[in-house]
């Protein structure tokens, strides 16, 4: 594929993943899904088992953003060691591209955290199984966390 090519796949990629995170939230399942829809390669389980990851891990808010963590399910999915190789070494080259998808998204977005996104795009954290919490959040961050869903899919793309 052209690089001029990838990048107008990139630039599509972002605008279906921000629409899908506005439309139906969950992060990690807005990324795959959009990945699938976009380069193939992503199947229906991948995106179900993600489901979890959003909001931090359980809607916690302490773990990695679902978007990032969405970006990491889908470079393991196309770069990650197989369940029949478990025996035959780390597959360090796929831990390097995740290690370079968090960094890029760190200096981005001023954290990796879903606590840490809240306070950067709100100034505080939420409580997001309080109901009364998750309104002021989803008004509060308003398109910043689909912008950063959005951007994960479309650097996937360019990394791919």
């Amino acid at each position: 594929m052209k690089k001029e090519e990838k990048q107008a796949l990139a630039e599509e990629a972002y605008e279906k993943a921000l629409q899908y995170e506005l439309d139906y939230g969950c992060c990690p399942q807005c990324v795959l899904a959009t990945v699938q829809e976009t380069v193939g390669f992503i199947d229906d389980s991948t995106i179900k088992a993600s489901h979890g990851l959003s909001g931090g891990g359980g809607l916690m808010g302490q773990g990695a953003c679902g978007a990032l963590t969405g970006g990491l399910m889908a470079l393991s999915a196309k770069r990650g060691r197989d369940r029949d190789k478990l025996d035959k070494g780390r597959f360090i080259s796929n831990f390097k591209k995740g290690r370079e998808l968090v960094e890029r998204f760190r200096e981005e977005f001023g954290g990796v955290t879903c606590e840490e996104l809240q306070q950067q795009f709100t100034g505080r954290t939420y409580d997001m199984w309080n109901e009364d919490e998750y309104k002021a959040f989803d008004e509060a961050r308003g398109k910043k966390c689909a912008h950063a869903t959005g951007t994960v899919t479309k650097w996937l793309i360019e990394m791919l």
